[in-house]
């Protein structure tokens, strides 16, 4: 499983608007969500502005962000940030979760001796989803995720560890 630059930055570039840090104005206590221009987040994630640009047009054709023109424009959410799943970012920009060459896993067979190749395909998709949808800009931003999550990142911790002692 490869995560995409693209994917990455798009994530990172969600959590600057979830985070609301960057605005000119102060955040506001209720549920609307502050603008951000893309140019402050391109600076403080380094990414290129115009790839920026490009990701976030993905991103407001998903319903995803709103864009505001104008010298008090900039991006912002479209609904709360804990109702926004890295999962929606993941699609929004890269596609499906877990693509097997462009086939659905539903009628996907191969012959012996792979015939169980796809039952782990669709294991891969299952624990991207079960990790992808379960965590909300929300919880990325407030640095608390999932105990479930922050279980299996620990695994991975160990077992690379174990791998590759430093």
């Amino acid at each position: 499983m490869r995560i995409s630059e693209r994917v990455d930055n798009a994530v990172r570039a969600m959590a600057e608007l979830a985070s609301g840090e960057l605005a000119e104005a102060p955040k506001p206590t209720s549920a609307v969500s502050v603008t951000i221009k893309a140019e402050a987040i391109a600076t403080r994630q380094d990414i290129s502005l115009k790839y920026l640009l490009d990701i976030m047009r993905d991103l407001k054709r998903a319903e995803l962000v709103r864009s505001k023109r104008g010298p008090d424009g900039g991006f912002s959410l479209s609904r709360p940030a804990g109702e926004i799943s890295l999962a929606d970012v993941f699609r929004a920009v890269d596609g499906p979760l877990a693509d097997v060459h462009d086939e659905s896993l539903r009628g996907l067979r191969y012959p012996a001796p792979a015939s169980a190749l796809p039952q782990v395909w669709m294991a891969i998709r299952g624990s991207l989803r079960r990790v992808l949808e379960t965590v909300s800009l929300a919880d990325l931003v407030a640095g608390s995720l999932p105990a479930d999550v922050a279980e299996l990142a620990h695994q991975y911790e160990v077992t690379t560890e174990a791998r590759h002692p430093r």
